[in-house]
């Protein structure tokens, strides 16, 4: 049974750091590319960030690149999403997801097989 569970998330102010972490289990996770979204209140779950099998190749979303960095350790089955200089636009439940198929790209919901529960992330101003 496949699961994913994140955690780091909290409340912090403009400007500040938060590190996201999700721990995968059973599943071969070297073998799969990694996934963040995240959906704020009212708006649809939207694309974070991905992760190549071996972390060699990330994507990120024009929101975010530059401020945010997902990284990977397969011999501890987590993935990271560092966030920095948040902004409260930034403010929404992260989700952590996981391809276990081939799949053609990153960016859709659609091409993730397995979602964590989410993690809260607010940002004030």
């Amino acid at each position: 049974q496949v699961e994913l569970v994140e955690s780091g998330g909290g409340l912090v102010q403009a400007g500040g750091s938060l590190r996201l972490s999700c721990a995968a289990s059973g599943l071969t996770f070297s073998r799969n590319r990694m996934g963040w979204f995240r959906q704020a209140p009212g708006k649809e779950r939207d694309f974070v960030a991905a992760i190549s099998w071996n972390g060699g190749t990330t994507y990120y979303a024009d929101s975010v690149k530059g401020r945010f960095t997902i990284s990977r350790d397969n011999a501890k089955n987590t993935v990271y999403l560092q966030m920095n200089s948040l902004k409260p636009e930034d403010t929404a439940i992260y989700y952590c997801a996981a391809q276990t198929r081939p799949r053609v790209g990153v960016r859709s919901e659609d091409e993730y097989d397995y979602w964590g529960q989410g993690t809260q992330v607010t940002v004030s101003s």
